[in-house]
């Protein structure tokens, strides 16, 4: 499998999270007013939606073109995000760009834990370079994760259907980052323990 190509990890991180802080921005800007496009009213929830999706396929692109490979969570993420994004702004509903958190969760946590009953590594085909770990290691972060990714779809499910529209809106921008953060930081010494002897590069 090639390699991806490295880029200026500044550049990769304005590319990751511009599209997201870009849609929090046009969110709190225009999220107590209603904009007119094309002879149609939005509310500054959907207009929000109408500039992430394209800024986000743009962001994505660009990363392909930049490192020469997209994970497997990229593309999905792309995909569910033009197709529930685009059902949005289309039927002016943002409920259907809510859920889409939710979607990705639930295939992530379902191939994960496809591959556990399967007894594949799946995500240590993914992660490997970053986290060399033994075997053992790597079934243990994939339960943990499936049900990371379970939690998270049911705190998502939780958040837009009983609470309001800015309160989504930090928890999708904020929380959800800072939840994976402390879980992987949470799992430090699991790396530590299962961790594999590194190249001497």
């Amino acid at each position: 499998m090639t390699e991806p190509r490295k880029i200026n990890p500044w550049l990769k991180a304005a590319l990751d999270l511009g599209p997201l802080v870009l849609f929090f921005v046009v969110f709190m800007r225009f999220r107590d007013q209603t904009v007119t496009l094309a002879g149609r009213e939005y509310s500054g929830f959907i207009f929000a939606t109408l500039v992430f999706v394209p800024v986000l396929v743009i962001c994505t692109l660009a990363l392909w073109r930049l490192t020469g490979r997209l994970s497997p969570m990229q593309i999905a993420t792309l995909v569910l995000v033009v197709v529930f994004g685009g059902l949005s702004i289309w039927l002016n509903d943002p409920r259907f760009f809510k859920m889409k958190p939710t979607i990705i969760y639930l295939i992530f946590a379902a191939l994960l834990g496809a591959s556990l009953i399967l007894r594949r590594n799946w995500l240590e085909l993914v992660m490997s370079e970053a986290l060399p770990m033994r075997a053992e290691g790597w079934r243990i972060l994939t339960l943990r994760m499936t049900l990371l990714f379970l939690g998270l779809a049911i705190a998502n499910e939780a958040v837009w259907r009983l609470m309001s529209e800015t309160a989504w809106v930090n928890f999708k921008t904020f929380g959800l980052p800072a939840i994976m953060v402390v879980f992987f930081v949470a799992n430090s010494r699991l790396f530590e323990r299962y961790a594999l002897p590194r190249d001497s590069e």
